[in-house]
């Protein structure tokens, strides 16, 4: 759950994926009121109770399926969900976040899907980042 003053994993995440659906945020990482808004606005474009809260049900109506090929602020949500897990401290490793799904971001989806299918039998190693793998995702899942 995020909400006005979280500064926190997922926020930007949630930053990318409101971008992605077409509302105006930036992405820096703190639920300030332009993301409050933008929110509010994708909530109520969807039917959602606008109450600023990123439950359950706003993440699985935020949420856009990327694969390898994708490109845009939606990839850039996955890439920022992979350099959260980079426990490094070294930008470099990984994907970066440049909003295209290539090698690299396919490699570390496929290892992450792997991971959770241990856990998860019913997870399909494909590469595609559909709502099983979102959710697993932003709930901050396997750091590695």
């Amino acid at each position: 759950m995020v909400k006005t003053g979280s500064s926190e994993h997922p926020t930007k995440t949630l930053q990318h994926l409101l971008r992605a659906r077409g509302h105006s945020a930036v992405v820096d990482g703190v639920f300030g009121p332009q993301t409050d808004a933008a929110v509010k606005a994708f909530q109520a474009s969807q039917g959602i109770t606008a109450d600023g809260i990123v439950g359950p049900t706003t993440w699985t109506a935020l949420v856009v399926q990327v694969k390898k090929g994708s490109q845009g602020d939606a990839v850039r949500g996955v890439q920022e969900e992979f350099q959260f897990r980079n426990l490094s401290g070294d930008p470099s490793k990984g994907p970066q976040v440049d909003g295209i799904f290539g090698p690299v971001t396919d490699a570390s989806v496929r290892g992450f899907q792997q991971a959770l299918s241990l856990d998860i039998p019913s997870v399909k190693v494909d590469g595609i980042v559909g709502p099983v793998t979102w959710q697993a995702l932003v709930s901050g899942m396997l750091s590695f």
